[in-house]
């Protein structure tokens, strides 16, 4: 009598991720380095004392991370900064990445720039399977540009948006709005956005870390307030996109484009949270504007089984908070989060 055949059983799929309020963790955003080459005025102070580079976890220590929370459901990740694109080899990591894609189990991989470094970078990261990249840029007067970025050149950011195009590269503007700075210039930034064929997003500042000098309620501009003056100049319709992030999106009907708003404060956009965001130290953070993380670069490194390293991750999303604390606090003129923005990539 022939034996019957045993089939090897297929491997289980590990449980996703849901936090304590039934949110699945499907986005996970990466600081694969909290250095950057600008120094912009509501994200870091002018003369920044970053990581030792001992304490930053070596690329490959972010590779299995990364892989780990796409075997436990996420399905998009965001490499950020500080500017990514500055760290050494950084396009061995996006590569790397990029494996997990088309059937892998990772549905997107982003990243959030400066733009200062795309026009070497642009054609490579759409090699490694990047299709889109989110630009920061407040303001398109270059004196302007150079004030509120300390060390950044316009004219270098707008070369690697050309670059970007050539690639095709989808992108989209990130500006923070600024009191008195860039208030009077959004409305253009938008027209500007729409002719070049840009999403576009406003961000509120957020009230992260001590940047010296100007204070948040200085810099603090309702989006409520900037919504109000654009429906003057456009017609601003709301639509259900998503992209993951917590941007509430608008038609604008003259330029066809999509507009969004991220209003940590005036609107709180935590209900349907997906999101957790390591740093380069390995450091998870369950929620941008709470202190509460965990460190995952101790069970990583205990072995070189994931084990140790799933359960950390698991009892990290067992203790996401509901929502962040985020205030501006005109009282006593301080942060609301200790940590600069650069620490988690905003």
């Amino acid at each position: 009598m022939t034996e019957p055949t045993i089939l090897p059983r297929p491997t289980a799929r590990p449980a996703p991720l849901i936090d304590p309020f039934q949110r699945p963790i499907s986005y996970l955003r990466v600081s694969v380095t909290d250095r950057c080459d600008f120094r912009c005025v509501y994200c870091m102070s002018e003369n920044m004392t970053f990581l030792p580079k001992a304490d930053v976890l070596s690329l490959e220590e972010l590779a299995r991370l990364c892989n780990a929370f796409v075997d436990l459901g996420v399905r998009k990740l965001r490499l950020t900064g500080g500017e990514p694109l500055v760290r050494r080899n950084i396009m061995w990591l996006v590569r790397e990445l990029g494996r997990r894609l088309d059937g892998g189990g990772l549905e997107e991989l982003t990243v959030t720039t400066n733009g200062s470094q795309l026009a070497r970078y642009a054609a490579e990261l759409v090699d490694a399977g990047v299709r889109r990249v989110n630009v920061s840029i407040d303001t398109l007067d270059p004196d302007k540009f150079q004030a509120i970025t300390r060390w950044g050149k316009l004219d270098k950011v707008l070369e690697g948006l050309e670059a970007a195009d050539r690639a095709g590269l989808a992108v989209k503007i990130n500006a923070v709005a600024l009191k008195g700075v860039n208030d009077g210039e959004l409305a253009d930034m938008v027209r500007w956005c729409g002719d070049r064929g840009y999403d576009m997003t406003v961000i509120e500042v957020m009230p992260m870390g001590d940047v010296g000098g100007e204070t948040r309620v200085d810099q603090y501009l309702p989006l409520s307030m900037v919504r109000a003056g654009l429906s003057e100049r456009f017609t601003l319709t709301d639509i259900p996109y998503k992209t993951g992030g917590p941007a509430r999106y608008v038609t604008v009907e003259e330029t066809g484009g999509r507009l969004g708003f991220i209003t940590p404060l005036t609107h709180n956009f935590c209900e349907s949270c997906n999101r957790v965001r390591l740093t380069c130290t390995g450091t998870l953070y369950m929620c941008l504007g709470q202190d509460d993380a965990a460190d995952l670069r101790a069970p990583l490194r205990a072995s070189d089984d994931d084990t140790l390293l799933e359960a950390a991750v698991r009892e990290a999303i067992a203790r996401k908070p509901k929502g962040h604390d985020f205030i501006i606090d005109r009282r006593h003129q301080r942060p609301a989060v200790a940590r600069h923005m650069s620490v988690t990539g905003g």
